[in-house]
């Protein structure tokens, strides 16, 4: 039995969904426990492609287990959406392997519309938030106005709720937004139907979780976005709205920190950003946009494209501590395939002064002044290794540096698109 955390340690995108994949042959259950549908996961299994938005990308293999924890938050629509995409497809056979806390939270037309509101107020200032109301979601949560998946199967309590929250946010919306209000008995209409359907779904997860722990079952817990987008520890405030780091995964599942075995920190052989923020390694040149090119680089949710820089170390010994990483899974390495000579960033200066992590004052972080490491590059196709070893002796090197420089383990290696194009080092499962 192992229990193994999978986060992102840079500023998501980095792969999570093929490297969760490919650990969930080794895992009896996946569990989801924080974001929304701002996250997309990409797998392509047998050359078809899936982007899943909610639903753990365990559910594309026979057998598993996949429950969505309370720390996330659920678009009822989107999340329907999915489940019928899948099963046309296919997959989730079995409805009695899916499972929905009844602890998460629920998104309503309300939280979208007070987000794409706020954005358009914000201008040249705007966060760059996908508009998908997982924010306002979040807020409702910490203010204890937020309406639970166990109240929205309850036909007369998510009434009564759904009532309260709409008299209050139509007032926002309308005279400090200028925005439209919503109507009740559209939106209860509706989202009674999407209960129903939900409804059989639904169960105390937590309870699920520790009741599978004690039957000697091995868990794969997934995270959405990155560490760099956590709330508490990102670049605040370009960051999403709930706990990324390993830490969120106890608290959006319920389960205690002293039952996880393994965090397994997720990286590209390089870094991307969607949206708005600071990114001391940006490429703002050819590189960039030929990283952009060769790496697909477009965001899975939205479809933006994502900015493009080298690998930044001090963005990932932070992402290091604060989840406390045992391993990492380098993606995308054949994407620097063919550059001639590849820079990694060794640490940041500022006013003379190396630092050890990345600044909380962004002010500080624009200023900062990049110490920068160059490695020469390869040119032979590595999609076909399976062995660390074959690699051409420069792309082994880059790997082994990356290593050294953030203190972490490398235990897989991804080496294209495909499920099976990978070099799985050490397996935390074993």
């Amino acid at each position: 039995m192992s229990n193994v955390i999978i986060v992102g340690a840079q500023w998501g995108d980095e792969g999570k969904g093929k490297v969760v994949d490919i650990y969930t042959e080794y895992a009896d259950a996946v569990i989801r426990y924080q974001g929304g549908n701002n996250a997309g996961h990409t797998v392509i299994v047998k050359n078809e492609q899936f982007v899943l938005h909610l639903i753990p990308s365990g559910i594309l293999h026979d057998g598993k287990t996949c429950i969505i924890g309370n720390g996330v938050v659920i678009d009822p629509k989107v999340l329907l959406e999915e489940i019928d995409a899948l099963k046309e497809r296919g997959y989730m056979k079995d409805d009695t392997r899916f499972v929905i806390s009844d602890r998460a939270h629920l998104i309503m037309p309300y939280h979208k519309k007070i987000d794409i509101a706020r954005e358009l107020i914000r201008g040249e200032a705007k966060i760059g938030t996908t508009g998908r109301g997982i924010g306002p979601c979040y807020e409702d949560k910490c203010t204890r106005s937020g309406i639970r998946i166990a109240e929205f199967v309850d036909k007369e309590l998510f009434a009564e709720k759904l009532k309260a929250n709409i008299d209050m946010k139509n007032r926002y919306l309308t005279e400090f937004l200028g925005g439209s209000p919503c109507n009740f008995d559209e939106i209860y209409s509706e989202y009674s139907a999407y209960a129903d359907r939900i409804r059989g779904y639904v169960a105390n997860s937590s309870l699920l979780i520790e009741e599978f722990m004690d039957e000697g079952k091995s868990i794969l817990f997934e995270g959405a976005q990155g560490s760099m987008l956590d709330v508490d520890h990102g670049t605040y405030p370009f960051v999403t709205s709930s706990n990324t780091v390993a830490g969120g995964s106890c608290s959006g599942t319920g389960i205690g920190p002293t039952k996880m075995d393994e965090v397994i920190g997720i990286t590209k052989a390089y870094t991307t950003r969607v949206g708005s923020g600071p990114f001391p390694t940006e490429l703002d040149c050819d590189m960039g946009e030929s990283l952009r090119k060769n790496g697909g680089e477009f965001g899975a949710t939205t479809g933006r494209p994502r900015r493009c820089g080298w690998f930044d170390t001090v963005l990932v010994k932070d992402a290091a501590r604060t989840n406390g990483l045992t391993g990492i899974a380098l993606t995308k390495l054949d994407v620097l395939t063919g550059i001639d000579k590849i820079k990694i960033c060794t640490s940041y200066k500022l006013d003379g002064k190396t630092l050890k992590a990345v600044p909380a004052n962004l002010r500080q972080l624009e200023r900062v002044e990049l110490v920068y490491e160059e490695l020469d590059g390869w040119k032979e196709d590595i999609t076909h290794i399976r062995e660390f070893g074959d690699l051409p002796e420069n792309a082994q090197r880059y790997v082994e540096r990356i290593e050294e420089l953030v203190g972490v383990e490398i235990v897989m290696v991804s080496v294209g698109q495909k499920r099976d194009e990978n070099i799985v080092i050490k397996n935390p499962f074993a």
